[in-house]
């Protein structure tokens, strides 16, 4: 399907405004004209069976909506230079009997990826889901996000190190099909940090996220404009824009520069009426129906965001909400 140009980009001061929001975070390149333009073939997971799992305690709950995106996990489990086959089935079923006695009926995640790049089924039936494309496994890995997220454990604690080149390459590929079988943008990828109160996925793979959706979408034969993650307990000139477009959108709120219960409570209600799951966080999904146009002769909260982006960066502007002379002067200097 094709992008409409109102669709595409809209802070508003330029003709790739995206650069001012970029500065946040990741470099931006544009959005895609189609998910997937790529066949992505299936990776070779091991499948419950394979690793001998014990049988679940309980029937699996085998949703018939479709998982909106993925969360990456760390096992926070020792760095093993044992990458065999024998050592991530092992911990496969390591993770299972760890998860047997929180009283879960199963291993919590859907899929597991091991150090030596093995891709295991976590969950009985996450497989056969995946192959499908049409339902989703309950998980049990992120409070909240069960029903809508796939959960990938990769073995291994990544807090000042990152993970092995196989281990990341095994990610890439399983986030790719997953995305192309569920029809999830290469953009809807998260840590298990930006929802649950957790250290998890590691500093530093974490901080690989942006790369691992960038990865994902070339994977997939796609561009896409990877927008910085803005959540609750952030602040800063960021999380003001994202206030007075949400104001510009229609929600109350005060744009303060802190995100805290009251702008989250404005973003689920925002994400609600946009048709996006109403999370509370601002990912590339929310950004991209925030965002809107202004120009020399508008007014109003998203003339202040875009203002405010450029004060930020140094050019002599107020804050004022009327976008004159002076902001279209800071506008074509930038």
């Amino acid at each position: 399907m094709n992008v409409h140009r109102r669709d595409v980009l809209r802070l508003g001061l330029l003709a790739s405004a995206s650069a001012v929001l970029a500065g946040c975070g990741v470099p931006l390149t544009r959005v895609p004209e189609r998910l997937n333009a790529l066949a992505v073939a299936a990776p070779g997971v091991s499948g419950c069976a394979a690793w001998l799992a014990q049988p679940a305690k309980s029937p699996t709950l085998l949703l018939a909506a479709r998982p909106t995106r993925i969360l990456v996990h760390h096992t926070a489990s020792a760095n093993t230079t044992d990458l065999s086959q024998a050592q991530a089935f092992s911990l496969a079923r390591t993770i299972q009997q760890s998860h047997f006695s929180r009283g879960w009926i199963d291993t919590g995640q859907q899929f597991t990826v091991s150090r030596g790049g093995y891709v295991l089924e976590g969950r009985h039936r996450s497989l056969e889901a995946a192959q499908g494309g049409t339902q989703h496994v309950q998980g049990a890995h992120c409070d909240g996000q069960n029903d809508v997220a796939v959960g990938i454990e990769n073995e291994g604690t990544y807090m000042t190190v990152a993970p092995p080149a196989g281990q990341y390459g095994a990610l890439v590929g399983l986030c790719a099909w997953l995305c192309q079988q569920y029809g999830i943008p290469a953009t809807e990828l998260y840590g298990h940090r930006d929802f649950n109160n957790t250290d998890c996925p590691g500093d530093v793979l974490y901080a690989k996220l942006p790369q691992l959706r960038a990865d994902v979408a070339a994977r997939l034969g796609v561009q896409v404009r990877i927008w910085p993650t803005t959540k609750t307990g952030m602040t800063g000139e960021r999380v003001r824009s994202a206030q007075h477009l949400l104001i510009a959108a229609g929600q109350t709120l005060t744009a303060d520069g802190s995100y805290g219960s009251g702008t989250a409570s404005a973003v689920s209600a925002f994400q609600s009426g946009a048709g996006l799951t109403p999370d509370g966080l601002i990912g590339s999904a929310t950004w991209e129906r925030l965002i809107r146009t202004v120009r020399r002769g508008d007014s109003g909260p998203a003339v202040q965001a875009a203002q405010g982006q450029l004060a930020a960066r140094g050019y002599a502007v107020t804050v004022d909400g009327a976008f004159g002379p002076a902001n279209e002067s800071a506008v074509k200097s930038f």
